[in-house]
């Protein structure tokens, strides 16, 4: 979907784990924080897309979250949409607010993702994640993730999730078949984590800040082999919020050289023909990349979706950045990183692996990083004269695959 929205302002909490925070609280911050930077108060914003994946199971609230944190603020009348679609909620409540942006429904929306995940009772977090697949099919997801583990040479395990997400014993059968088919090795799996650790080290905001080596990921306690703690994303709480604005809206505020989301693709995974994966990945990508009418080569700076080592590998292939097979070899070279020789900084944020995961708020905290590498404003992790980015943020798990994505591309000026 071509898209001209743009984005006026950005903000979000740090992530980490906030018992004593309510959503009201997070949510609340992140809001007052995108309002400022877009020099707007509350009584701008004709309409809210508000995203939450957890609250229903963690906190009990359901129905009307959204309602419930803006009336918080003061804010009430506009019409507000309640969006969940598991990890991909924030990017879904993005681009629909583009969407009406767009359209010209209005000329001021916030898009806002809040979550809260931790809690004492571990069992109700990992619940999450348990219901982000069909759950009137367990054992067909059972029957499923232990014939791809055992097709990979692994023993599938899908009971021991109780004490874990159940998504890394998915990742961990696409890091093995990755491995067998192309040769990439645990050095090359505990690199992401690696790389990641030295960007999120420069964001304050980050729910982990040390640095961490190659050797020190492997070391660590192993999650489902070959991953180990550090090359899968924490549990954690935070919010994230943009405010966007229509052409108009931004010729009366005076922003110049603004952020523009020039296209946004939301799409689902479907029942693929025998032998084909991945296809919802395949096609998205190609569509955005054809809708904002550029290719790999032109990105400067990109936040996927690396709620796994693995999958910050096979989405960097995805997304065309290195040939199909290669990106192991290419983030272990550097080919990724700040300060490195490639073309494009992946997850200068520290990405899900190391700024943390609070699900219903990463897909907008991925816009907030891209927004502010565009602008300039990103500090000591800032890619040098970054104009285009593009976030890709996926959730849940239908039939062996993902079963939401949304990628969004943004450009300055």
């Amino acid at each position: 979907m071509k898209t001209n929205a743009i984005v006026a302002g950005g903000g979000m909490t740090a992530f980490g784990k906030f018992p004593a925070l309510t959503l009201k609280d997070l949510a609340g911050d992140a809001i007052k924080a995108a309002l400022a930077d877009a020099g707007l108060g509350v009584a701008d914003i004709q309409a809210a897309y508000m995203g939450n994946a957890a609250a229903g199971t963690i906190t009990g609230q359901v129905c009307v979250p959204g309602e419930v944190v803006l009336r918080s603020l003061g804010i009430g009348r506009i019409p507000v949409i309640n969006v969940e679609n598991a990890c991909a909620t924030a990017s879904t409540a993005l681009n629909q607010a583009a969407a009406m942006v767009s359209a010209g429904m209005y000329d001021v929306v916030l898009a806002a993702g809040y979550e809260k995940l931790v809690h004492e009772d571990k069992a109700k977090t990992f619940a999450v994640f348990s219901g982000a697949v069909d759950v009137t099919d367990l054992d067909g997801l059972a029957a499923l993730v232990d014939r791809k583990m055992a097709e990979v040479g692994l023993k599938g395990d899908v009971a021991g999730a109780a004490s874990r997400s159940l998504f890394m014993d998915i990742y961990a059968t696409e890091a093995v078949a990755h491995m067998k088919a192309y040769g990439t090795t645990r050095e090359q799996l505990a690199a992401v984590p690696a790389k990641n650790s030295r960007h999120g080290a420069l964001n304050p905001r980050a729910q982990f800040r040390n640095v961490t080596t190659v050797e020190e990921v492997l070391a660590a306690r192993e999650i489902v082999w070959p991953l180990t703690l550090p090359m899968c994303s924490p549990i954690g709480d935070g919010a994230a919020a943009v405010i966007l604005v229509s052409e108009r809206k931004a010729r009366e505020i005076g922003l110049t050289d603004p952020v523009r989301i020039i296209t946004s693709s939301l799409g689902t995974s479907w029942d693929y023909p025998a032998g084909k994966e991945s296809l919802v990945f395949h096609e998205l990508i190609a569509r955005t990349y054809e809708e904002a009418g550029l290719g790999p080569d032109d990105l400067d700076v990109v936040e996927l979706h690396d709620a796994s080592a693995s999958s910050e590998i096979l989405h960097t292939e995805y997304l065309g950045l290195c040939p199909v097979g290669e990106g192991g070899r290419f983030i272990e070279a550097g080919l990724t990183a700040l300060g490195g020789e490639g073309r494009t900084v992946v997850n200068p944020s520290g990405g899900l692996l190391r700024k943390g995961h609070p699900i219903g708020a990463t897909g907008i905290a991925q816009i907030v990083e891209i927004f502010e590498q565009l602008k300039g404003r990103s500090g000591p992790r800032q890619v040098e004269k970054a104009r285009i980015g593009l976030a890709e943020n996926g959730g849940g798990y239908i039939n062996g695959d993902v079963a939401a994505l949304c990628v969004t591309v943004l450009k300055r000026g």
